[in-house]
């Protein structure tokens, strides 16, 4: 297969790289899909503020926030060392697994190797794969950061 028609582009803004994926996004489309990331993650409770979410996009662009531009950005800072405390279980390594998770899903219902499905037994939608007779794929399952959760 083509490797460029399975790599997602949105944009040249944000670009994020996982072995040979290469995913690039434009502005607004990186910015939503981290602050979803933040939301599902529990660290916010829902739709940000403009300085809120810069401050969101560039931890998870560069892994800290050097210099706030909001009371998010000073809770992060405030509480670092419960956000880092591994690399492979950081809040900026879910953010950014979760943005690359969901633009791989996205390339892969552009493709046609997934559907959108209602799934009944989670009452929720999911991802099927039409050629094993729409069976909903299983997404692993991502932490909670709502002990350390932003709230205004």
């Amino acid at each position: 297969m083509d490797a460029t028609r399975r790599n997602y582009e949105s944009g040249a803004d944000y670009v994020l790289e996982y072995g040979e994926l290469r995913f690039t996004f434009n502005e607004r489309d990186f910015t939503e899909r981290v602050e979803q990331a933040a939301v599902k993650l529990g660290f916010v409770p829902g739709p940000l503020e403009g300085a809120e979410r810069e401050d969101l996009v560039n931890l998870t662009v560069n892994g800290e926030v050097t210099e706030p531009a909001s009371a998010l950005g000073e809770h992060i800072n405030a509480c670092w060392p419960e956000l880092n405390a591994t690399a492979d279980r950081s809040l900026v390594h879910w953010l950014r697994r979760l943005v690359f998770r969901g633009a791989w899903l996205d390339q892969r219902v552009k493709e046609g190797e997934l559907e959108i499905v209602f799934d009944e037994s989670s009452n929720g939608f999911g991802y099927a794969q039409p050629d094993r007779d729409n069976e909903v794929i299983e997404l692993s399952p991502e932490p909670s950061w709502a002990q350390v959760a932003y709230r205004r």
